[in-house]
């Protein structure tokens, strides 16, 4: 997930932006949580940030100070969950590259759904948060079974237990995972198999391309 955002983005692109965010709020809590026991370490650490303004030191700057807005109601269950569907994926392709898979997720109608739609707004991506955390190469997400299925695809079977507002809000939902060998080319850019041909990048490849080329 990080490295395909950090690499594959345009530089300025939102997704890649709020990759390098999150990895910095990360490293900030890391080196202030241990700087008492590894106060040589942390220092050092700290001194080499390169967006860093001040140079005052790490046990001059204070303790952890992470922001309340990074605390949104839902989105710790709606990784937890599309993490679980990801297993379930994996577990069935027994150890083969899951880029060359497309995956089709099925939930009915109610919390789990909606979860995952906060994470993939269109029913079929290949650039979506869900796609990420699923390392397929596209993600289709249905609220009931397709009319076809491959006979090659492989479906399992899952149930998540949502807990919301300390236990106020719990909803058992079940969902359905079908893995299918994907029918694209893999892009010589950024690896997926979401080209019409191995010569030529896939589309999110070729708009970033292009906007280097418009920028430069």
């Amino acid at each position: 997930l990080l490295s395909c955002r950090l690499y594959c983005e345009e530089a300025k692109d939102p997704k890649r932006r709020s990759c390098q965010t999150v990895l910095a709020e990360a490293l900030d809590i890391v080196i202030r949580s241990f700087a008492p026991i590894l106060p040589h370490l942390a220092e050092e650490v700290f001194q080499y940030i390169p967006y860093k303004k001040d140079s005052e030191g790490v046990f001059r700057t204070g303790w952890i100070n992470a922001s309340s807005a990074w605390k949104k109601p839902g989105i710790e269950e709606a990784i937890e969950g599309a993490c679980a569907m990801r297993d379930s994926f994996l577990g069935s392709i027994s150890g083969k590259n899951a880029l060359e898979y497309e995956v089709i997720i099925v939930i009915e109608p109610g919390l789990l759904f909606e979860l995952m739609e906060a994470l993939q707004a269109e029913e079929t991506s290949s650039v979506s948060q869900l796609n990420e955390i699923m390392m397929a190469s596209q993600t289709t997400l249905l609220s009931e079974l397709p009319k076809e299925i491959p006979s090659d695809a492989n479906i399992v079977k899952g149930t998540f237990l949502i807990n919301l507002e300390g236990g106020d809000i719990c909803e058992q939902s079940s969902y359905k995972v079908i893995a299918q060998p994907i029918a694209k080319a893999k892009c010589p850019r950024c690896r997926r198999y979401t080209a019409e041909s191995s010569s030529t990048p896939c589309p999110r490849c070729l708009q970033v391309l292009a906007a280097g080329k418009g920028s430069t």
